[in-house]
């Protein structure tokens, strides 16, 4: 009984993975907080997209993974998403043997959620820094971009890491 509840649980992951990698999106954002030395903070998040006439969809993704808010939008769309660094890290470890499409992102992701879960972020050093850059950068390389990014150097220069 024990391996055929395994079993479904990986094709319940499977499938979740499957949908992330045709209709979901992994973010590490970078936004303004007024509350910060730094006045900026990194947010990781998995979103996954359906339109709303089939919102029945990200509401089982949202009760097998436990967590997450659903939102319509006014396109017709409605999104599930997942934030939170610990949250992230732990859902991205059991999707990633099924991700296919969307491995470079999901493991950048992954790698910085575990820096950014142990490690205040007043307390990140400049090669952690740079690191979340650079998985910032991989994720935003393989994504699908309808607004302009920052570039590295954009993104250095928000840290004062620029020579």
């Amino acid at each position: 009984m024990g391996s055929r509840s395994k079993i479904a649980k990986n094709l319940e992951r499977a499938y979740i993975a499957g949908f992330l990698d045709g209709n979901g999106s992994l973010m590490l954002q970078l936004k303004k907080r007024s509350d910060s030395k730094r006045g900026i903070r990194f947010m990781t998040t998995i979103c996954f997209y359906q339109d709303t006439r089939h919102e029945k969809d990200l509401n089982w993704i949202k009760k097998v993974l436990g967590i997450g808010y659903l939102s319509k939008r006014k396109d017709g769309m409605s999104e599930l998403r997942i934030n939170g660094y610990k949250q992230v890290d732990l859902i991205l470890k059991s999707l990633l043997p099924f991700i296919r499409f969307k491995k470079l992102q999901a493991n950048a992701l992954k790698n910085a959620c575990e820096i950014l879960s142990n490690i205040k972020f007043k307390m990140l050093d400049k090669k952690k820094i740079i690191y979340l850059i650079d998985c910032m950068l991989i994720i935003q390389g393989n994504n699908y971009a309808t607004k302009k990014k920052k570039t590295k150097d954009e993104l250095y220069a928000m840290f004062d890491l620029t020579p």
